[in-house]
């Protein structure tokens, strides 16, 4: 049964400034997860498995490295007349009733969108971002959402004290009503947060809009409306109503984008501790194909994930190794992420780093080290940016951040 009355907006939007370096040439939901796929596919492929099939892709900073990898809506089944994916940028218009330009958030965004909602007209808006690691049905949500005749519902899970912090804590009721919701507290209380899907009626969300913006634009920037983000205004509005559940998502889930919790993230997958990647729900995407990867005689490859076209002929521990990615012999590659068609030199050393696509270290060059502290903060993850040269035996310590297409001696 297809959800054709369901509206489902993928904000992909924003620059996503905390993955620093990562971000300077891609949206941050085209950064790729776990070798052969982008942190994009996991909303696409949950809302295809999920039979919602009318999807608004937000996109604003470096459209056009989303806009190639979704190729159309096709790996999701999405390309078609009626319906599908569509790709909403910002516009430029001289109509005086039509909000133009880029959003500063993602309540925001929505405002800026109203009319296009309320023209749609769908029974039920689902929002959701798209730099999170999931594996979700969003009918379960639906049917919570229609059973309890709410206007807001939001879905969560659960996470450490000091992980809440960063994000929305979520309180409710017995019978799921939500009493509180605290926007990035600074000492959490409760380890139960908004996972940033939400379910609205959308007939009270352009209502909310409408009448919070009257207000936030007041002495905001000419253009801003002053909404920001989902927790600053819209949420605790559509709470104070009294209308507003929760819905709680078993399984894993993580927010990917910081650097931290993106490397958790693939720790978590060489550990066997993410279970999204199910053969009943395949993660979908749109990749080039390549040829096998290749592991050489003497090669050392353990507790990792390479992927295809790569060649190892050094040593990988702890690892994720991208598409064409290649170590060479007497490398070592340890607790990091290459992304594709790197090359690591002989007897270089890389460890708890992120290295960005065509990173060139040279042979016998260090980069990142071992941190003393668990869990390993982002100050203490190296970012290498996009097409970076790391001469033979340079140095890039630990934590350091190297911007793109730099040489480093």
């Amino acid at each position: 049964m297809r959800h054709s009355d369901v509206l489902a907006i993928v904000q992909a939007g924003g620059r996503g400034s905390r993955m620093e370096v990562l971000t300077d040439r891609r949206a941050k939901p085209a950064l790729p997860f776990a070798g052969n796929y982008q942190l994009i596919d996991f909303p696409l492929s949950n809302l295809h498995h999920s039979h919602i099939d009318d999807v608004w892709l937000c996109v604003q900073y470096q459209a056009e490295s989303l806009t190639q990898l979704v190729a159309g809506g096709r790996p999701w089944d999405l390309d078609r007349t009626s319906g599908g994916l569509r790709i909403v940028m910002p516009e430029q218009t001289d109509a005086p009733e039509t909000e133009d330009g880029f959003a500063t958030g993602n309540a925001d965004l929505l405002y800026r969108m109203r009319d296009r909602i309320a023209q749609h007209g769908p029974a039920e808006v689902i929002v959701m971002s798209a730099d999170h690691v999931y594996d979700f049905d969003f009918r379960d949500a639906l049917d919570t959402h229609r059973r309890h005749g709410a206007e807001c519902t939001v879905v969560t899970t659960t996470c450490s004290l000091e992980e809440a912090s960063q994000h929305a804590t979520v309180s409710s009721r017995r019978d799921g009503a939500v009493r509180e919701f605290r926007y990035k507290p600074d000492r959490a209380t409760t380890r139960t947060i908004a996972t940033e899907i939400f379910i609205y009626d959308p007939r009270v969300l352009i209502e909310g809009l409408e009448l919070l913006a009257r207000e936030t634009a007041v002495g905001s920037a000419s253009g801003d409306t002053g909404l920001g983000d989902f927790g600053e205004h819209l949420l605790p509005w559509f709470v104070g109503r009294g209308k507003t559940v929760a819905h709680a998502m078993s399984g894993y889930w993580i927010d990917a984008g910081r650097p931290e919790t993106y490397l958790q993230a693939h720790r978590d997958l060489i550990g066997g501790k993410l279970d999204v990647f199910r053969a009943d729900r395949p993660i979908l995407t749109n990749q080039p194909q390549r040829t096998a990867a290749r592991i050489e005689a003497g090669a050392i490859v353990e507790d990792s994930l390479v992927s295809s076209g790569a060649h190892v002929s050094g040593t990988v521990r702890r690892s994720v190794l991208g598409p064409g990615v290649v170590v060479e012999k007497g490398a070592t590659v340890v607790d990091s992420v290459v992304f594709s068609d790197s090359v690591i030199g002989a007897g270089a050393s890389v460890a708890w780093s992120i290295l960005d696509e065509r990173v060139r270290v040279g042979p016998n060059a260090t980069v990142g080290g071992h941190p003393r502290t668990r869990p390993v903060p982002t100050d203490k993850i190296t970012l290498i940016g996009m097409d970076t040269q790391i001469l033979r035996g340079a140095r890039v310590a630990l934590g350091d951040r190297i911007e793109c297409n730099r040489r480093i001696r």
